[in-house]
């Protein structure tokens, strides 16, 4: 006989609780671990196809890894060193960038500097926030960036963690598939079912995309002349798995970074740069870089790739990566798309029980139901 449900939900909650204090307990010591198991779920679908054209679980995971070896020592030798020497360049200069902007700000409009003033204190308030919270930023990234993410982590504790994860992954699935709960088990396949395909349209969707547009702007941008072209790409890219955000933070970086390197100069023969004037055709270049991108994204990237029915909205998708970030910190935001996914289709089908419920319908629908079929029975007869 089956538990009550008042003590499965019992049981249920008390799972929930432990499953989220060994993610705050523990979640530095997890995060290799998700990663793998990120990774194996990504590369799970190409294991597959090669399952069927006639290649072992064992050799699938072998040519990928090769492959993904293979890849990672071209970007490593090619791109790597250039993208991280950009980055640094690029921290130099935008404390400059910044400080020019402020001195174009107070030719042009001096009202807005007079002492004493309000917009005076509202600006230099504004400004210190700016330059407290950019510094304590960078040293929070820096600090988890060598406490968690360094070289044993990345290059030996990820990788053996696929390969193994990717090997027994389709024994994994129907190891847990055995383990549902007898009576709950078809509608935990239909929640698991709907939750991969979330997950597969969003994440492996917008990887891609992400990877295309990143690869978009940052040739475009080295093409253009602009500085530090890889590096703006590279973030830009990035940020793009949040809708809108990519383009609009990228484009205001690189239009910022264009406006600091072609106002008032051009270059000259010697590839030299002069003082004659305003480039504005490389700016308009730079902007038009990002509006193609966007374009580009909304219109054929995104409906191909991730397709509509996602069910991610850029808001709960924001509200979730906020959250566990500050709840479960770099690992928090690591799991944050995935519990987002399934709470949403969780939700979706609570709603669906609910409009199928008496407590939605009440007993006047059914009535009102059971009169019509009265009444046809009595026309039939």
């Amino acid at each position: 006989m089956a538990l009550p449900a008042r003590k499965q939900l019992k049981y249920w909650s008390v799972a929930a609780i432990g499953f989220a204090v060994v993610m705050w307990a523990l979640g530095n010591v997890l995060l290799p671990f998700i990663l793998g198991g990120a990774i194996a779920y990504m590369i799970d679908p190409l294991a597959d196809r090669l399952e069927r054209a006639g290649f072992s679980r064992e050799g699938a995971t072998a040519v990928i890894t090769v492959g993904a070896v293979l890849t990672f020592l071209i970007l490593l030798l090619l791109i790597v060193p250039m993208l991280v020497n950009q980055m640094i360049d690029l921290m130099q200069t935008l404390p400059q960038a910044l400080s020019n902007l402020r001195d174009f700000a107070h030719e042009r409009f001096p009202d807005l500097f007079e002492e004493n003033s309000r917009a005076q204190e509202v600006l230099s308030g504004l400004w210190k926030t700016l330059q407290d919270k950019s510094v304590s930023l960078l040293q929070t990234f820096v600090g988890s960036a060598l406490s968690l993410l360094n070289v044993v982590v990345l290059l030996v504790i990820v990788p053996v963690v696929s390969v193994y994860l990717l090997v027994d992954w389709d024994r994994m699935v129907a190891r847990i598939d055995e383990l549902l709960p007898r009576d709950h088990a078809p509608v935990v396949r239909r929640l698991a079912r709907e939750i991969d395909a979330v997950l597969s349209s969003f994440i492996r969707g917008m990887g891609t995309v992400c990877l295309i547009l990143g690869s978009y702007y940052a040739v475009a941008l080295m093409l253009v002349g602009l500085n530090f072209g890889l590096a703006v790409g590279f973030v830009a890219g990035l940020v793009t798995f949040i809708p809108y955000l990519g383009a609009i933070f990228g484009g205001v970086l690189a239009i910022g970074l264009a406006l600091f390197q072609f106002w008032g100069a051009l270059e000259g023969a010697d590839g030299e740069m002069i003082r004659q004037g305003t480039d504005w055709l490389r700016i308009a270049l730079v902007a038009g870089i990002f509006a193609i991108g966007q374009f580009v994204e909304g219109n054929f990237l995104t409906p191909k790739l991730v397709g509509n029915s996602v069910g991610l909205h850029p808001v709960w998708l924001l509200l979730a990566l906020s959250v566990f970030g500050a709840l479960f910190g770099f690992v928090g935001m690591l799991i944050a798309v995935p519990v987002a996914a399934a709470i949403g289709v969780v939700a979706r089908f609570a709603v669906e029980q609910y409009l199928n419920s008496r407590l939605y319908q009440g007993l006047s629908h059914r009535d009102a139901s059971s009169l019509s079929a009265d009444a046809a029975q009595d026309r039939a007869e």
